[in-house]
């Protein structure tokens, strides 16, 4: 499998540093759409903080990825939906280590959660 990055220079607006326009995937056998993922441990309760429900919510990701054989290396598509504005840069800062500095396409989003204790929710597509 091989990722390939398009970031036109011309025509549109330029991307950051921590995210793709689009993300090419070559040679991919399997797609694995993941629902949204909240910061709750195992029994359920949120994290205590926007931090520790960040920590627990891309361990989940990361459980859920193992049961289908994948890892974070095979997301190529990624959406955060975000209980507030003010959660935007501490979100990207736990994406971009999770991914280990890998850019993908990202979207964000600021959205009322279904429990007002749920600060982040996300979302992939990994490809493998």
């Amino acid at each position: 499998m091989e990722f390939v990055s398009h970031n036109p220079t011309e025509g549109v607006y330029a991307a950051t540093d921590d995210y793709v326009h689009a993300l090419e995937v070559r040679g991919a056998g399997r797609l694995l759409f993941v629902a949204g993922t909240m910061g709750l441990d195992p029994a359920g309760k949120p994290g205590a903080d926007l931090e520790e429900q960040l920590d627990l919510l891309w361990s989940n990701i990361r459980a859920i990825l193992a049961s289908a054989g994948m890892t974070v290396d095979n997301i190529v598509r990624l959406t955060s939906y975000l209980r507030d504005s003010a959660y935007a840069e501490a979100n990207a800062a736990a994406r971009t280590a999770a991914l280990g500095g890998r850019r993908v396409p990202t979207t964000a989003i600021v959205a009322t959660t279904l429990d007002s204790n749920w600060l982040v929710e996300i979302e992939v597509v990994a490809a493998g």
